[in-house]
């Protein structure tokens, strides 16, 4: 399944995406459109979007999470 960026228009099968559906880091990856090592990188300082564990090494992401952080990633002013 693949994921347009947070910016892009989202087409109909990821418009009905449940926001709590665990995202693997491929697709959270394409999602926020950054390389998957960015977020192992994040991950590994403690800094970028919320991650969830399941089992000892499978990494997941929630698309909830994933909005979370670019809303507070947003800086300045919208345009007028």
């Amino acid at each position: 399944m693949s994921l347009q960026t947070h910016t892009a228009a989202a087409p109909d099968s990821a418009a009905t995406l449940n926001p709590f559906a665990l995202l693997a880091e491929t697709e959270a990856s394409e999602y926020l459109g950054i390389a998957v090592q960015t977020l192992r990188n994040w991950r590994w300082k403690g800094e970028g979007p919320r991650a969830t564990k399941v089992g000892k090494r499978c990494v997941r992401y929630r698309q909830s999470d994933l909005d979370a952080f670019l809303d507070a990633s947003t800086a300045g002013k919208a345009a007028a």
